[in-house]
């Protein structure tokens, strides 16, 4: 497929005006914004029905045909994107076959993949049994998006195809848990000329983060050598206090862990070594919890995949958790693989066009021999 071909240039050009919109979590009105896009694009499809459903404020959509409450196959995807300072951030250019900009590959040209897919599929086949649902809160771990659909019994299907892990040929068959926390401590405010009238709560708090951290080093020995590395981390991504003047010792200090963990630890497990090695003084919240995630692709799929790429098929693990664990623990089987991406997260993350392509025919090629259209 060229980068000239009419498909490849609708899929960049959606791409690339979704991408112009800072739909983060902070911004709920640009979320509306990019939902609206959505929208203009699906519901000039005939015969196709459209519901949208809220919750907390964040709204998500979904289109199948008209009459079809469950969808044989449901693509699940999210348009929100990370906070990255400064709304000059949110562009795109294109370079050496890749779109590079933030939520370019994570994942608004799955997204526009998706829209493409459905708007093909239902024109050429009225009534097939296929849908898409967009959600908008995945990057803050999907409460009130895929979590809201499905644990609320609003959404169903027979098989979901989520675009936001693994890649071409590379099929993630197993998500680690995570665990968000908030680690507080409460000390005193006092002169920073004179340390030993109070307790320190910045200073007990990172005592604390390092004596974890260190910790789950020692959960890792023996497994450095894995690829996958398929053993816990926690990372601290936040630690602050309401203090600005710097010869004040703060009364209080918080901070936010990310734990990543893979089976036979769980939720319970990690939280408790966490608490443990805290201690007392250190208030442990939890953010959001999930455990481990498995999930058996259809055969099919890989076959196609085989087929059209002409390589071979490998199904991997992955550090990273996707909206795929809400719908798989329904019993629902999922696929998780998307196009080449990279840079995730960063200003310059980005997708391979090509790829895009590829990935978009995989899909339909599948789409139609599973519902025995092809």
């Amino acid at each position: 497929m060229s980068f000239s071909s009419p498909l490849i240039e609708r899929l960049v050009s959606l791409t690339r005006d979704l991408m112009l919109i800072p739909s983060t979590d902070s911004r709920p009105l640009e979320r509306e914004r990019c939902l609206a896009l959505l929208r203009g694009h699906l519901e000039a499809v005939d015969g196709v029905c459209l519901r949208e459903y809220e919750c907390a404020g964040y709204r998500s959509l979904v289109a199948a045909p008209c009459g079809v409450e469950r969808p044989d196959i449901l693509m699940v995807g999210h348009f929100d994107v990370i906070d990255h300072p400064g709304v000059d951030v949110y562009r795109s250019r294109i370079a050496d076959g890749r779109i590079y900009g933030p939520a370019s590959g994570d994942m608004k040209g799955q997204v526009a993949i998706m829209v493409e897919l459905f708007r093909r599929l239902q024109e050429s086949h009225p009534g097939i049994s296929f849908g898409v649902a967009f959600t908008p809160d995945e990057e803050i771990g999907g409460q009130h998006g895929v979590r809201h659909l499905f644990e609320e019994g609003r959404l169903r299907c027979g098989m979901a195809i989520v675009p936001d892990g693994g890649s071409i040929n590379e099929i993630t068959v197993e998500e680690k848990g995570i665990l968000h926390l908030r680690l507080g401590c409460v000390g005193r405010e006092s002169h920073a000329a004179r340390p030993w009238l109070v307790p320190n709560a910045l200073l007990q708090l990172a005592e604390a983060i390092v004596l974890i951290t260190r910790d789950f080093d020692t959960l890792k020995e023996g497994l450095e050598t894995t690829p996958d590395h398929w053993y816990p981390t926690c990372v601290p991504t936040v630690l602050s206090t309401l203090n600005e003047t710097i010869n004040c010792i703060p009364g209080e200090a918080q901070a936010y862990l990310d734990v990543r963990f893979p089976p036979p630890h769980t939720v319970a497990s990690m939280l408790h070594r966490v608490r443990s090695i805290a201690g007392p003084a250190v208030g442990v919240e939890v953010i959001m919890a999930a455990e481990s995630t498995h999930l058996a692709p259809d055969p099919l799929y890989l076959a196609v995949t085989a087929e059209l790429t002409g390589q071979v098929v490998h199904q991997v693990r992955a550090s990273g958790g996707s909206d795929a664990r809400f719908i798989a623990q329904h019993g629902i089987p999922v696929i998780l693989s998307r196009p080449l991406v990279g840079a995730l997260h960063s200003p310059d993350e980005w997708i391979d066009i090509e790829s895009m392509g590829v990935y978009f025919q995989i899909c339909e090629q599948f789409v139609l021999r599973r519902l025995g259209i092809a």
